[in-house]
């Protein structure tokens, strides 16, 4: 058995020895299991977590009795007739609710152990699991046979009563005795604390064993449902307990807290509901012109069991739910769960950027996990088209070309500015040439005729985006309706990473020496002549092979536009040639995060970026919950020579968040995300005191102050007199709360209640303004006459 102590306001003796501990779990309850529980996440402050200690309604009583049929299904009587524990009744008496088992108990005759469990655990709200542990890791009474079972380890069943240092108090003999008492004392630890020597929130020395000279160790308990189990049994296990498994350790080992955590992992997975665990491998935003969307894959589980888990990706918000059953055997490997946790899902998506987040979810009640939140960028495919010809006569302009979106098959439109006036086109007539050359379909030509007036006219041509991306400027010529003027192409606009190399030809139709071409790029023009060998022009246009031009130009990374005009040798018009737009590749920003310092208002985010084609400053762009901010990154930055590291604080409200920060080009080039972060600043619990309780003609006053850290408005605080609760605003004036803290004087409260004569309790309570945990401010005992 464990260590046990009746309930008391001191701290408990030891027992013994280690051993007499272990060999009366061992013939308590047979032989051991074959295999303990993984004891690697055993933490002595959080043996079990507090949603797994009061779920009264993990198990239903049709739960319960499958339970011990499963694990006593070897069982046979006791050689004192006592029955196998999936098998014995009970007569149960009725108890009346109070503060601490707050819902009656309504007693009957003739109860199985599996409606007992129940129906405390709905009664005290202790959940079922914790209480078939206790039988277990006390007594050895669900896994109990033959001279293992006796009427006396159902007597103290749940060895309440039974002090270190003498005899079990027979008051509390009989099981429900037993299972409704333990209950009640576990509900007491929680409800007077501060009465016990083991307490949540603070740093407790636990000792190894009843014998002090075996020391103990500094143990920062995390919640009440650990604490609660230190002060029914008040020994942590030492190093050679946790290595022992469910075997024997060295002479300085104790095992009650060591088999709880054991069993109730083994029966039920980890106590201390462990979250989920994951990785994103990948999430690339795909775009084959028929399909759009993001693929993301990668796996998740939940630590506490081998089954799949579900991970729910949001995409812009919207979630989807995915079962994170594919086999990865690298992970079983690794964690030792199966190998069922890989998952891989195609979310249809338009191009353009997109946030997906994606949580692992746990399988029982405890909690999801952030596994990754990342922009993704599906890819939208420009359109791209040519003129194939400009066609003047003397009463117009017919205009032939074709364009395609390749994003899609279908047909996109061309949009034909002449002089500035605008028609929309559908690119639909049949071009097999283009089919041939882009596999898109045929029907992507276009022709527009327009009647003019003689003179010169300018004529522009885009490829409109299917999508919402951007459109595409084609091509742009001036013609003359009627009037003799120059001709050319743009044939080539070659970008390479230092400038750019523009070549055509053009000609006068009027002459057959050569003309000058301007060639305008970023508006910066050039005047060179057209006369480098083209015989290709010759024979198409009979004017000699002296037509063609080529200029380079040294150029800095980023978009450029450059337009070509060929310029009449006479006094008549010059004709455009055409615009283009290109782009001299820009390499992109680099830098990393280097720090998130979280504090209780807020954080500072610092690390460093540089745009490698520039010596000068740049800025970055730190977004924190989406809402950005520009800062320049010319600070120093540790473990660098130079001076482009940043820094940027900013105020939080308590809770979850997230940054991503993108170091900005220098030139107009693409930007880099340098990384995304989640943090959570921590919201702190309420404080406050019970200055009085005051007892005058009947009544009752309690009053003191209460405050929330993280505000200066008042909040509340819930007062309960002999159980029955009230909600009061703490917004009474409290200068010296005001003196001392510095969140204003509005903090004090005060409650009046008519009361009976006797014995009363009151407790009081902090409540949290946010989300957070809300804080016991004390509680006093008093009588009225």
């Amino acid at each position: 058995m464990t260590q046990r102590r009746r309930p008391r306001l001191s701290s408990v003796l030891g027992r013994a020895t280690a051993l007499l501990v272990l060999l009366g779990t061992v013939l308590a309850g047979g032989a051991l299991p074959a295999q303990a529980a993984d004891l690697s996440g055993f933490n002595p402050g959080l043996i079990i977590s507090d949603a797994n200690f009061t779920n009264s309604s993990a198990m239903s009583a049709a739960d319960v009795q499958a339970f011990l049929d499963a694990r006593g299904q070897a069982c046979r009587p006791g050689d004192d007739g006592s029955l196998c524990l999936k098998d014995a009744r009970f007569d149960t008496p009725s108890r009346a609710a109070d503060d601490r088992c707050t819902q009656p108990y309504n007693g009957t005759g003739n109860e199985s152990v599996a409606q007992i469990i129940t129906k405390v655990a709905v009664s005290c709200g202790i959940s079922p699991r914790v209480l078939l542990v206790m039988l277990q890791k006390e007594q050895g009474l669900v896994t109990a046979t033959r001279n293992g079972l006796t009427q006396g380890r159902y007597r103290i069943a749940m060895g309440f009563g039974c002090p270190d240092t003498a005899a079990c108090d027979t008051r509390y003999y009989g099981f429900f005795n037993q299972v409704y008492q333990a209950s009640w004392q576990l509900k007491n630890y929680a409800l007077n604390p501060t009465r016990y020597a083991h307490r949540a929130g603070v740093v407790n020395q636990v000792r190894f064993h009843p014998n002090a000279s075996c020391g103990s160790s500094p143990v920062l308990i995390q919640n009440q449902a650990t604490a609660s189990l230190y002060n029914y049994t008040p020994y942590q296990p030492n190093a050679a307990a946790l290595a022992a498994g469910y075997g024997t350790g060295d002479a300085c080992s104790s095992y009650g807290n060591r088999n709880f955590y054991s069993y109730y992992a083994d029966w039920f997975g980890f106590p201390n509901g462990l979250p989920p665990i994951g990785v994103v491998d990948a999430a690339t935003g795909t775009n084959t012109g028929s399909t759009t969307g993001i693929q993301v894959s990668g796996w998740s589980l939940d630590p506490d069991t081998s089954e799949s888990n579900q991970v729910h990706l949001y995409l812009d918000g919207a979630g989807t739910a995915v079962v994170a059953n594919q086999s990865r055997p690298d992970v079983a490997a690794a964690y030792g769960r199966g190998d069922k946790h890989g998952f891989s899902q195609f979310l249809a998506a338009t191009p353009g950027a997109h946030s997906l987040c994606t949580f692992g979810i746990s399988v029982g009640p405890g909690e999801n996990s952030l596994l990754d939140c990342r922009t993704v960028v599906v890819p939208d495919s420009a359109p791209i088209g040519g003129i194939t010809s400009v066609t003047t006569t003397t009463s117009g302009v017919t205009i032939t070309g074709w364009t395609l979106d390749p994003d899609t098959w279908e047909s996109n439109q061309a949009h034909i500015y002449i002089d500035g006036v605008g028609v929309a086109v559908q690119a639909d007539q049949s071009r097999p040439d283009i089919a041939a050359a882009y596999g898109r379909g045929d029907r992507h030509g276009f022709s527009h005729t327009r009647a003019l007036s003689p003179g010169a006219h300018s004529v522009c041509v885009f490829g409109i985006n299917t999508a919402a991306g951007a459109n595409t400027l084609i091509d742009c010529r001036t013609v003359n309706v009627a009037d003799s003027v120059p001709i050319g192409v743009i044939d080539a606009v070659t970008a390479t990473a230092t400038g750019v190399t523009i070549s055509g030809w053009a000609l006068d139709p009027d002459t057959t020496d050569p003309n000058q071409v301007h060639i305008y790029i970023d508006g910066v023009g050039v005047a060179l002549w057209a006369d480098q060998s083209r015989p290709d022009v010759n024979a198409a246009y009979g004017r000699g092979d002296r037509h063609g031009y080529s200029h380079t130009r040294n150029l800095g990374p980023g978009p450029h536009s450059v337009c070509v005009y060929s310029i009449n040798t006479g006094p008549g018009d010059n004709a455009v040639l055409g615009c283009r737009s290109f782009t001299v590749a820009d390499a992109p920003p680099v830098g990393a995060i280097t720090n998130v310092a979280v504090t209780s208002s807020g954080v500072t985010v610092s690390g460093w970026t540089l745009d490698p084609d520039s010596a000068d400053r740049i800025q970055a762009h730190v977004y924190i919950d989406g809402v950005g901010a520009a800062i320049w990154a010319d600070q120093p930055s540790p473990g660098r020579t130079d001076s482009h590291g940043f820094s940027h604080a900013r105020n939080l409200g308590p809770g979850a968040h997230s940054v991503c920060v993108y170091g900005i080009s220098a030139n107009g080039g693409d930007n880099t995300l340098l990384g995304c972060r989640s943090f959570t600043v921590a919201d702190q619990a309420p404080i406050g005191v019970i200055d009085s309780v005051t007892v005058d003609a009947g009544q009752v006053t309690v009053s003191g102050w209460t405050m929330d850290p993280d505000t200066t408005e008042p909040n509340q605080a819930h007062l309960y007199i002999d159980g029955v609760g009230a909600a009061i605003w703490a917004d009474l004036s409290r200068p010296d709360v005001a003196a001392v803290y510095g969140n204003g004087d509005r903090h004090g409260y005060a409650h009046t209640r008519p009361i009976t004569s006797g014995a009363h309790s009151v407790c009081v309570y902090g409540i949290t303004s946010g989300a957070g945990d809300n804080t016991l401010l004390g509680c006093r005992a008093f009588t009225a006459p």
